[in-house]
């Protein structure tokens, strides 16, 4: 009897382990999007005292989607040396350049990796072929921060905006409709999986977009951050920092609902949120 009760016991430790690993779903690393426009200063401060650059280590701004990469670099690390933190260097790696093993290790044992501004499939075709991708997600599963701002923002997810309009490449005013098979998506870094991230989103009206994008991945959460505003995700977490609002869509759809080429829907929801507030996001 004493056997058959430790070997009971035993199981039901077994068992308890396994169902916790299996509910945890919660990463380590952190991440801080920024919409566009101005990043203020308490952007900056978050960023350095959750990666914690200001007590050792170092970031790494990867200025690839860019036109002026040189000119991104000097941006960004100007703001994180103001704040006082003067580790935080550039990295510009360009199309189809051999990578050595130390520039894929300066960015696989960083703290703090930014992604900044630009045009997110420049940046995607840079790093297509190369660990590059995986060395990002290597310091946010150890415990880092990835940041991104306006097109590293879009570059968070993991079925990403382009910002290229399909049907209609020559209009003046993009997306001034919503219909089937014009919003463009292509792969991101993919540190959101079932988010999809727009950005620059009240400022410039985008929400046309995000609505299409939204009915046509109906697994996937739509969320538009507006300029001289981030989100801070943390696990499942998501608080608004900066000056103005965070639009996040929902849709419950299983299904893409399309006729003669306009896109419906039913029951979506849409929530506006202020800096300060937070909301869940991804699965």
């Amino acid at each position: 009897m004493i056997i058959k009760a430790n070997v009971s016991g035993i199981l039901v430790l077994i068992m308890v382990l396994f169902l916790a690993s299996c509910t945890s779903v919660r990463k380590p690393g952190k991440l801080f999007i920024i919409g566009g426009g101005k990043a203020t200063a308490d952007m900056i401060d978050k960023m350095i005292t959750e990666s914690h650059i200001n007590k050792g280590g170092y970031g790494i701004i990867l200025p690839m989607s860019s036109e002026e990469p040189d000119t991104a670099i000097k941006e960004w690390t100007t703001l994180f040396n103001e704040r006082g933190q003067r580790n935080v260097i550039g990295l510009n790696i360009r199309k189809g350049e051999t990578l050595t093993q130390a520039r894929i290790d300066s960015i696989r044992n960083a703290n703090l990796i930014f992604m900044s501004g630009g045009d997110q499939c420049r940046f995607m075709s840079v790093i297509s072929g190369t660990p590059i991708k995986k060395a990002i997600h290597e310091v946010f599963d150890r415990g880092g921060v990835i940041g991104g701002y306006s097109a590293g923002a879009a570059l968070m997810s993991e079925t990403m905006i382009t910002g290229n309009e399909l049907k209609y490449p020559d209009n003046q005013v993009v997306f001034n409709n919503i219909e089937a098979g014009d919003v463009e998506t292509a792969e991101g870094v993919g540190m959101l999986r079932s988010v999809i991230i727009d950005q620059h989103f009240i400022k410039r009206k985008r929400l046309n977009r995000l609505i299409a994008a939204s009915i046509e991945h109906p697994a996937l959460q739509c969320v538009g951050i507006d300029e001289s505003t981030a989100i801070f995700v943390d696990g499942n977490k998501a608080t608004v920092y900066g000056l103005s609002q965070v639009i996040v869509l929902h849709n419950p759809s299983s299904e893409v609902k399309a006729d003669k080429g306009l896109l419906f829907a039913r029951n979506m929801s849409l929530d506006i949120y202020l800096p300060g507030e937070n909301f869940r996001i991804g699965d």
